[in-house]
């Protein structure tokens, strides 16, 4: 065999070793992903959502990536668990419990977590619930008459368009729009298979949320934003973090370093599917600027702010999740909440809360009433001022405090996200299209659920456009 063969022959064989290395190195991190994310998604939809398995992963799963459309799942419904399997190489298994949703068993055991006591909260009486009175106190919606100046017509026309699939190859899967104007809920529809009992994710919605948290620990005296955020990791005299505030961490710009790329190897994908406590995962990244010096949209950095708040909620309440529900949820009748927790048991301030469409627009509707519900004050004064000012770094105006806003830049507002909407709308937003949209100046809240594959799919701004040409002229 002539030696140029050979050569050949051996290159090529080095580069086939080192393909299947890089192959099975790349599969070994991401397989394990995949049966996280099937496991956990599987487990809070049947248990919270009450939906079928078969269903969800067909609908919300198998979309995500191609590796997860082949993975295996075993639902457990007498022990209320789901385990998902990749070729038989890979396992994990997510658990629910009564009061919290489900958690991934990661960095512990099943029966670690199911001994876990922060999640017991007394049950609320029947009668607290009000369903004989009209909503938002209750669940009573009456039929008619729309209130004065809106276009019925018009607004039914809007509700069709965002149930509306245009493009088949790029869904919109709306499940559920709610309409909230003047504090009355005058429009509401669901997609077959849904409907305002059944609680739905708001991924990162789950960080407005958390704002709001942290705003009851604010009146409380409990927290101060301008100080530094307690954090225990950056508490050494030498640590250059230990000057970064609350605020900065509510901002988005405390300068830590985190990957927000839902993709392999990423940050974002580690802490969710690798991680035992969330906030410790994104605590230990260094700085990457200085703080107040640049917008850094982060999950990591609002799950450090979640346990800042269960820490600061413990030294009240020996079940933290019960100052979660009394402090907040229950005093504006969110009773479907359920907020998930990593394994450590801190909620995920980030991406896992579940309500229903009517609770995510009752929790709409206290922003838009400045924090002050059946005229009881739970946010701070100024609290909501507070969380719709611009980031000073976010370059449109685009990012407040945990809610993203219509701003447009300091020297030219007309630089704004969504041009044609009022510059005072601000919103909770969440992955696949979830949203809270608040427009004080038109007495406006929007809700939209849904599941969307593709970002491009759903539009906000032609949704609240729709809407807003429904409604009378301010």
């Amino acid at each position: 065999m002539k030696p140029w063969i050979k050569r050949t022959i051996f290159a090529l064989g080095v580069i086939i070793v080192a393909a299947v290395v890089a192959a099975g190195w790349y599969l070994s991190n991401t397989l394990p992903v995949g049966t996280g994310h099937v496991a956990k998604t599987l487990c809070s939809n049947v248990f919270i959502s009450k939906r079928n398995p078969e269903t969800v992963f067909r609908e919300d799963i198998a979309p995500v990536h191609f590796l997860f459309a082949m993975m295996k799942f075993d639902v457990n419904r007498r022990e209320k668990s789901v385990t998902s399997t990749s070729y038989g190489f890979f396992e994990t298994k997510a658990i629910f419990r009564e009061g919290c949703g489900c958690t991934v068993v990661k960095g512990t055991t099943e029966e670690e977590l199911r001994r876990q006591t922060f999640m017991k909260v007394p049950p609320e009486p029947s009668e607290e619930r009000k369903t004989d009175l009209l909503w938002p106190a209750g669940n009573r919606v009456p039929q008619a008459p729309l209130p004065t100046g809106v276009d019925g017509d018009k607004l039914n026309q809007a509700l069709e368009a965002a149930f509306a699939e245009p493009a088949p190859d790029n869904p919109r899967k709306t499940r559920a729009v709610i309409v909230v104007y003047d504090g009355k809920l005058i429009a509401e529809r669901y997609a077959q298979g849904f409907s305002k009992e059944i609680p739905l994710l708001g991924w990162s919605m789950s960080k407005s949320a958390t704002n709001a948290l942290v705003g009851v620990l604010v009146k409380k005296g409990k927290l101060d934003i301008h100080r530094p955020a307690p954090v225990p990791e950056w508490q050494n005299a030498d640590n250059p973090r230990r000057r970064i505030t609350l605020d900065q961490l509510l901002r988005m710009s405390s300068g830590l370093e985190f990957n927000e790329a839902y993709a392999p190897f990423s940050d974002a994908v580690s802490m969710f599917y690798n991680s035992y406590d969330f906030a410790a995962y994104a605590a230990q990244k260094p700085l990457e600027e200085e703080p107040d010096t640049k917008f850094h949209y982060s999950s990591g950095t609002a799950n450090i702010i979640a346990r800042i708040v269960r820490r600061a909620a413990e030294k009240e309440y020996r079940n933290y999740y019960t100052f979660i529900h009394q402090e907040l949820f229950n005093k504006i009748g969110m009773y479907s909440v359920v907020c998930e927790p990593d394994p450590s048991g801190t909620f995920v301030g980030s991406s896992y809360m579940f309500a229903t469409a009517r609770d995510w627009a009752r929790f709409g509707l206290l922003y838009l009433q400045d924090g002050v519900w059946e005229g009881k004050r739970l946010l701070p004064e100024g609290w909501v001022s507070y969380t719709t000012t611009p980031t000073p770094e976010a370059p449109l105006g685009e990012y407040g405090a945990l809610f993203w806003l219509n701003a447009g830049s300091a020297s030219n507002p007309a630089t704004r996200s969504r041009p044609s909407i009022p510059e005072d709308t601000y919103q909770a937003d969440g992955f696949q299209g979830q949203r809270v949209i608040i427009i004080p100046s038109r007495k406006l809240v929007l809700v939209r659920l849904g599941n969307c594959s593709y970002s491009d799919a759903w539009n906000d701004e032609k949704f609240t456009s729709e809407v807003l040409a429904a409604l009378p002229k301010p």
